[in-house]
C-alpha cells in the first residue's frame, strides 16, 4: 500500500455508471496504483461532479495515493427539476440514500472492495455524507466537510462514529456557528473543526483551497492507515 508521505501523479479517470435500485448515477472514478483508500464526493447545493473545487481536492487526494469517486447524486432529469426549484439539493434523506447506495456499489467492485472508504462533502452534501456515515456505521473510515451544512444531518449526528473533520472559512460566520453546534452533537470520539483564516464560503482566496486539500489528504491518509493497521491485527 502507498504510504501517506509518498506523492504520485494524477492517474487516468474513467466514467462509471452506478446502478442503484431506483436510479443510475454518473460518476468519475480515479484509481491510483496501490491506492490506500477511496473517497466518495458528495457535492453541494447546485453543484455537480464537475465542480472545479471538488476536482482540485480530488486531484490532491490522488497524488497522495487515494482513489476518488466524484458523482452526481441526482439524475439528469432530477438536476433539471432542481435547477428550477432548488428543492432536491436540500432533500438530505434522498442524497444520503444515494450516497449509501453508491458506497455499497463501490464495495461490490472487485478492484475497490478492499479499500477503506471516506466521504468528502461540500455544502448540503456534507449533511448527506454524515447521515450516510451514521447509517453505514463501521464501513466509513473518515469524513471531511468543506464549507458544509453538517447541522442539516440533524439527529443522525449522534450516530456518526467515523472520525470527522469540519473545515470552514474564517470569514464564513454563519457556517462557523452551525459547524460548532454540529461538532458538539457528533457522536464520534475523534472530531475537529478547522477554521481557515481569511477564507470565505467557497475558499476562493489565494491558498485557501490548497489548504483544504492538504488537510483533507492528511485526514484521509492517516485514518485509512489506521484502519489498515486495525484490520491487520
Amino acid at each position: 500500500m502507498t504510504s501517506a508521505g509518498v506523492m504520485h501523479g494524477v492517474s487516468p479517470e474513467r466514467t462509471v455508471s452506478i446502478g442503484l435500485a431506483k436510479a443510475a448515477l454518473d460518476g468519475d472514478l480515479c484509481l491510483p496504483p496501490e491506492a490506500c483508500g477511496i473517497v466518495l464526493f458528495a457535492h453541494g447545493s447546485g453543484s455537480s461532479r464537475h465542480s472545479p473545487r471538488n476536482r482540485f481536492v480530488a486531484e490532491t487526494l490522488q497524488r497522495h495515493g487515494i482513489a476518488t469517486l466524484l458523482m452526481d447524486l441526482l439524475t439528469t432529469s432530477e438536476e433539471e427539476i432542481d435547477q428550477r426549484t432548488a428543492l432536491l439539493r436540500f432533500n438530505i434523506r434522498l442524497l444520503a440514500r444515494r450516497l449509501v447506495g453508491a458506497t455499497m456499489w463501490t464495495l461490490r467492485q472487485p478492484e475497490l472492495h478492499a479499500l477503506s472508504v471516506g466521504y468528502f462533502g461540500a455544502s448540503t452534501g456534507a449533511a448527506a455524507a454524515l447521515v450516510a456515515a451514521a447509517h453505514l456505521s463501521g464501513k466509513v473510515a473518515a469524513v471531511v466537510s468543506r464549507g458544509g451544512r453538517p447541522d442539516l444531518a440533524g439527529d443522525a449526528l449522534g450516530s456518526v462514529v467515523a472520525p470527522t473533520l469540519l473545515i470552514v472559512g474564517g470569514n464564513d460566520g454563519p457556517i462557523i456557528d452551525l459547524s460548532e453546534q454540529a461538532l458538539s452533537e457528533l457522536g464520534c470520539s475523534e472530531k475537529k473543526l478547522l477554521v481557515i483564516p481569511g477564507a470565505t464560503h467557497l475558499f476562493e482566496e489565494p491558498g485557501a483551497l490548497e489548504e483544504v486539500a492538504r488537510v483533507a489528504a492528511q485526514w484521509f491518509s492517516g485514518h485509512f492507515a489506521l484502519r489498515r493497521r486495525v484490520q491487520a491485527m
